[in-house]
């Protein structure tokens, strides 16, 4: 186990370096005001309206970096510093989650398998690391095959999960892509406002590349533990 826990903690040092360096691209970011005055509501309105999308509603949601798209509902969800502000972080964020729902309106197939995959990860993905565990264990102290095949099963819905999250990259380098290029070709931002938010969303992407290695990393590790690697 003390290679998994120096594993993880690895990969925890790297997350947080890149979550605390997005923190702060955003905050500098949110101190260059858009010369256009809208607010990242406004925004996001028009860009969902120049796309023929008029069934997705804006709306606030509390927190900080809370911002998403939901499917289901056919929201949008900016946080309260996005949804007011008049920034140019604000402005790619809106963007961003925009960004979503033109993938949604055009059906676009990563974010499809996405959604598919959601609720599947959302029940297996917290159990994954406690079924190889207890199979190891089960396996280990029982002498039987039951726990190896319980231990199996927690590897494939941990490969599930990580799966989910390298699909999860796509979606996301898209709806950003999406967003730099509505910005660009509307006139949206200036020259020094458009470099800011494509900065501010490729700090903003790294963190979901990060979590994908992370998942990556940690899946081969139970994997060698279960098909033949060493235990610690």
């Amino acid at each position: 186990m003390i290679g998994y826990y120096i594993l993880i903690g690895a990969i925890g040092l790297v997350s947080w370096l890149v979550s605390n360096q997005l923190k702060k691209k955003f905050a500098f970011y949110s101190k260059v005001q858009l010369r256009n005055g809208m607010t990242g509501k406004e925004i996001a309105e028009k860009m969902l309206s120049d796309n023929g999308i008029y069934d997705v509603e804006v709306i606030s949601t509390p927190g900080q970096l809370t911002d998403h798209y939901n499917p289901k509902n056919k929201t949008v969800n900016l946080s309260e510093a996005v949804y007011n502000q008049r920034n140019a972080a604000a402005a790619a964020v809106a963007a961003h989650e925009c960004g979503h729902a033109v993938q949604h309106a055009q059906a676009y197939s990563w974010l499809q398998m996405r959604s598919t995959l959601v609720p599947m990860v959302s029940v297996t993905s917290g159990m994954s690391q406690w079924l190889i565990i207890g199979g190891l264990v089960l396996g280990g102290a029982a002498g039987i095959g039951l726990g190896w095949y319980v231990a199996v099963a927690g590897v494939l819905f941990m490969g599930l999960a990580t799966l989910f999250s390298f699909i999860t990259l796509p979606v996301e380098y898209d709806a950003s892509n999406r967003a730099l290029a509505w910005l660009k070709a509307k006139n949206m931002v200036t020259p020094d406002e458009y470099k800011g938010s494509e900065d501010a969303l490729k700090w903003a992407a790294r963190t979901y590349l990060v979590a994908a290695i992370g998942a990556l990393a940690s899946l081969l590790y139970w994997a060698l533990q279960v098909f033949g690697g060493s235990r610690d």
